[in-house]
């Protein structure tokens, strides 16, 4: 008979970037035996999803589940349309206004399948890679709105009603850095080179070194004294 398992169960929302990459090594590290889900939700590209089982692979995830979503179906992103990806802007940029790569209420849908799926599995954890310092402009990334989702898990599910748990929605990389959430990740033994972070890679993958989040993970590294070990359409980029 299989031993069951001393450590506690939790969601971990995977997209194969960076971030949400750091927060499974983090979320290992604190001792949860971690369920991952990414989504197929009609974003631009394969890659990320393909970058997720990767690293699911490696990290010996205990359940990798890839849920299908058409947000394509109702657009209004530069990532689930045909807007055109914003390339070159500068950090100040970035800070002003809601981007056009932000995916409408991605984040609430994205957690509220993480919930179901926790409920089922009588998981009381969820993480999330949000960041509100390099996204400031994405309402959904924002400590507010994660506060207001766990009073929402409270009261919307059965496990919440009865009182048998408490979903707690961790966000460990919310006030840091990219830098710092690299220089974190580095010390966890991440390999970065299996994460997929560009708004819009090319044909093979490579990234594209230009948009937003490209200049963000390359300064990362730079802060870091590193050089990103991520595939860029051109090489003086590295």
């Amino acid at each position: 008979m299989e031993e069951k398992s001393a450590k506690p169960k939790a969601v971990l929302l995977l997209s194969g970037g960076l971030d949400s990459t750091t927060t499974l090594a983090i979320a290992q590290a604190e001792g949860f035996d971690v369920y991952a889900i990414t989504f197929r939700y009609g974003q631009r590209h394969e890659f990320e999803i393909q970058a997720a089982k990767r690293i699911a692979q490696w990290a010996g995830v205990k359940e990798h589940a890839i849920i299908e979503i058409n947000l394509r179906a109702f657009g209004g992103s530069a990532l689930t349309s045909d807007i055109a990806v914003p390339k070159g802007r500068s950090v100040d940029e970035m800070a002003v206004g809601i981007p056009v790569t932000y995916v409408p209420a991605r984040n609430t849908i994205f957690l509220s399948f993480a919930l179901a799926w926790a409920e089922v599995l009588g998981a009381s954890d969820i993480f999330i890679g949000v960041n509100s310092l390099d996204y400031s402009g994405y309402p959904d990334c924002r400590p507010e709105f994660i506060e207001a989702f766990e009073a929402l898990a409270r009261l919307a599910t059965k496990a919440g009603v009865e009182g048998a748990s408490r979903i707690r929605i961790h966000t460990p990389l919310i006030a840091m850095t990219k830098a710092e959430i690299i220089g974190r990740g580095n010390a966890l033994g991440i390999d970065y080179s299996m994460t997929s972070t560009c708004y819009d890679p090319g044909q093979k993958g490579e990234a594209c070194g230009a948009c937003d989040a490209c200049l963000l993970r390359l300064k990362g590294f730079a802060d870091n004294g590193l050089v990103d070990p991520a595939r860029y359409a051109a090489n003086d980029l590295l």
